[in-house]
């Protein structure tokens, strides 16, 4: 099913069981929500985009992180203002334990997520991703782009939001020890 036939049967109010829906039918976009109901749609990810998140998988297996404890692209349940819940997938999320199988998953044992900034999606994990992060107390947020550095953005949760702590290129991250960035 294409996006545009998906778009022509939205329910007024989204949930995360419509996003699972929509992506069960349609296998060339992700769906994710905003818990303002801002709905987004993305095209899947490029071959260098899938060699980034794999790249960084390889540094924290390396270093003894638990596989059930890593995952790229699995669904988080993002609570908003009200009550209202979004849906958000990134690249890659690290727990500081293993989590129970499921589409959405709770964000309470989330150390990091990773969004690996693709041409379309600057604004929403620049701007909108982080906001909805810091929000749901997750302590840490990279950005990682696409130039031929790969550049890592590396946010601290402090208060409401993030700071930035360090920004280098993915090669210097991947010489580093995930504990060094409190991810043991």
């Amino acid at each position: 099913m294409s996006a545009e036939a998906v778009g022509r049967h939205m329910p007024t109010v989204i949930t995360l069981d419509d996003l699972t829906a929509m992506m069960a039918e349609d296998e060339h976009h992700r769906y994710e929500i905003s818990p303002d109901q801002v709905l987004s749609v993305m095209p899947p990810a490029g071959y260098m985009h899938a060699i980034i998140a794999t790249r960084l998988t390889g540094w924290l297996l390396a270093a003894g992180i638990p596989a059930d404890r890593i995952a790229q692209t699995v669904g988080l349940r993002i609570p908003g203002a009200a009550g209202s819940t979004g849906g958000r997938i990134p690249d890659l999320v690290v727990w500081n334990k293993a989590q129970a199988d499921g589409v959405w998953l709770p964000v309470t044992d989330v150390l990091l997520v990773v969004e690996i900034i693709s041409p379309g999606s600057e604004a929403t994990d620049t701007v909108a991703k982080p906001t909805e992060y810091a929000g749901a107390g997750i302590p840490q947020y990279w950005t990682i782009g696409q130039d031929s550095a790969q550049t890592v953005t590396m946010y601290r949760h402090e208060g409401n939001h993030y700071q930035p702590r360090a920004t280098m290129p993915l090669a210097w991250v991947l010489n580093t020890d995930p504990a060094e960035h409190d991810l043991h």
